[in-house]
Parts: C-alpha cells; structure tokens; sequence
C-alpha cells in the first residue's frame, strides 16, 4: 500500500513539474507577443507618417522618383504583413528604404530648410528612437523565450506542446550599430 501511495505522489509531482513547465512557457510566449504589440504601436505611427513625409519631398525629389517608390513599396508590405516573422522582414526593408531617403535629402537644401519637412523628420526620428527601444525589450523578452525553450528539461516538452524558437527583431549585421544610435538630423 505504501509503495501505491509513493508511485501516486510522483506522478503528481510529475504532473506540476509539466504544469510549471508549460505555464512558464506560455507567461514568456505572451511577454514576447506583449512585446511585439508595442512595436506594432510604433510601426503604426511610422508607416502612417511615411506618406506626409513622401509629400513633403515629392515636389522637390521629382526626379528621385526610384527613391520614393522603393519607400512606398516597402511601407505597403510592411503593413500588409500578418505575421510576427514577416512584418520583422517587411521593416528591415522599410528602414533600408528610408535610411536611402535620408541619403537622397542631403542633396537638396531647400528641402532640409522647409519646416513641414522638419517637422516630419524630427517625429520619424522619435519614432525611431522609440522603435529602438520597444525592440530592445521584444528581443529581450524573445531571448527569455528562447532560452527557456532550450533548457533542459524544458526542451523535452517545449516540442509537444508546439513550442519552439522564435527569431529576434534583427537589422542585420550591417543596420545593427547604426540603428541603435539615435537618428541624426542635420540642417
């Protein structure tokens, strides 16, 4: 009798061990989805202050039109992606599209003077200050999510209960140091 009543206690234990394994992968899955949704927010303000900014610069970048349409393309599937994994893609093409922009802009002083422009420019540098660092907070909670997932013994349940690695918020090696500086804005 005594040995039924031990094999029942470690099943129980056995059982809250998973319970506590699955919960904990469950809270960080949600921080990193918490996390993405603040990114979400920003993106948001970006991709809708991208058009005024284009407005802003057509009249004098006419002839920059690749510039401008590569910017537009990349906004438009940066918001038309659905998923976690393809709006990180769609951004990295975004910010490289911009970051073109910013190159093109320094040719153009009259541009760099009008206050709209200015205006514009310094609420995407927020934006993009504030992307610095909800991103920062999503790869964190991306990495604790990862982490978790690879330990051991979590890794023996993690893939049954379809948990697996999640990519971070990469730019890429070449984006990466540049990102994290604030935006400079000349005049």
């Amino acid at each position: 009798m005594t040995g039924l009543w031990i094999a029942i206690a470690i099943v129980v234990i056995l059982v809250i061990w998973v319970i506590v394994i699955y919960n904990t992968l469950v809270r960080l899955r949600e921080n990193r989805e918490n996390a993405f949704a603040d990114i979400d927010v920003q993106l948001k303000q970006r991709h809708d202050l991208v058009p005024q900014l284009l407005g802003a610069v057509k009249g004098y970048m006419e002839h920059e039109r690749e510039t401008l349409e590569n910017i537009t393309k990349a906004r438009q599937n940066a918001v038309d992606a659905s998923t976690v994994n393809d709006k990180i893609a769609a951004e990295k093409e975004l910010t490289s599209a911009l970051s073109g922009l910013n190159i093109q802009v320094e040719a153009y002083p009259d541009l760099k003077a009008n206050e709209n422009f200015m205006q514009l420019q310094n609420e995407l540098s927020d934006i993009e200050n504030k992307l610095a660092a909800v991103r920062r907070y999503f790869n964190s909670s991306t990495k604790e999510l990862n982490v978790s997932v690879q330990k051991f013994p979590n890794v023996i349940f993690a893939g049954m209960f379809g948990f697996q690695e999640e990519p971070m918020f990469d730019l890429g090696d070449s984006k990466r140091e540049a990102m994290e500086e604030p935006p400079e804005i000349k005049f």
